[in-house]
């Protein structure tokens, strides 16, 4: 697979999430998520008051250049309990491999995984609750092209 595009990331809300704020009200959690691909971050706004079940509905873009030899692509989503007078707090991660996702937009020109729950867990894999999320992956006209010309299977597929 090799080509570009952009990766775009709909981050909707999260349920059950856990979280360990001993200077507050138990459950007393102010969430936000870090969206990490390769070395590219965004983070999403602080879900004040909002607790275990913070709703979001934010859209981030993350550029994608890939070649053959880059393997898996992946979506990290950190979730942090935002503290005004201490550090903020781990609530959990989810990873989501866009590998497939790329692929099929570069084939297709672009291809969308429907919005979907996803585990999030600490690093001894303990659920912490979960995240939803939808994801659309656009290649660029270059990208595309350069599917067209190889073979020109990839042009037997669209209608």
């Amino acid at each position: 697979m090799a080509g570009s595009g952009v990766l775009e990331v709909h981050l909707v809300d999260a349920k059950g999430l856990t979280g360990n704020d001993f200077l507050g009200e138990i459950g007393k959690i102010d969430p936000y998520v870090v969206v990490q691909y390769r070395s590219q971050e965004r983070k999403s706004s602080v879900a004040r008051d909002q607790g275990k079940n913070p709703s979001w509905n934010e859209v981030f873009k993350f550029q994608i250049n890939s070649t053959a030899a880059t393997g898996q692509h992946k979506l990290f989503l950190r979730l942090m309990d935002h503290d005004t007078f201490s550090r903020d707090d781990f609530l959990g991660e989810a990873t989501i491999n866009v590998t497939d996702l790329i692929s099929l937009g570069m084939e297709h020109g672009t291809w969308e995984m429907s919005e979907s729950k996803h585990r999030v867990v600490l690093a001894d894999k303990t659920y912490h609750g979960e995240i939803r999320v939808s994801l659309t992956f656009t290649a660029s006209a270059k990208a595309q092209d350069h599917a067209e010309q190889v073979g020109g299977w990839a042009h037997s597929f669209r209608q």
